[in-house]
């Protein structure tokens, strides 16, 4: 168990920001590319099977950047819905 995930059940979310977003990776689409941290190494970190997994400070990072980080993944396996359940990418 890493302490800096935000959710230790559901280390690829979904999580809840401040903002009221919501953030997952999906474990069947993500390759480990890395493009995600990257962006935004705040949010994200690879597991031991090279999935990406959600930090803790995640909340730390603007929800402009954590959009641009799931658009840069390869395999759009970050999804992310606005505070209303709609979703903001991939659309």
């Amino acid at each position: 168990m890493d302490p800096k995930i935000k959710d230790q059940k559901n280390p690829s979310g979904p999580v809840t920001l401040k903002s009221g977003h919501k953030v997952w990776v999906d474990r069947n689409l993500c390759i480990g590319a890395g493009t995600c941290i990257a962006v935004s190494p705040k949010a994200y970190v690879l597991d031991n099977e090279a999935k990406a997994t959600i930090l803790n400070s995640i909340d730390d990072d603007s929800i402009e950047n954590i959009i641009e980080s799931a658009k840069a993944c390869p395999v759009a396996a970050i999804i992310i819905e606005d505070a209303q359940g709609n979703r903001v990418f991939p659309k």
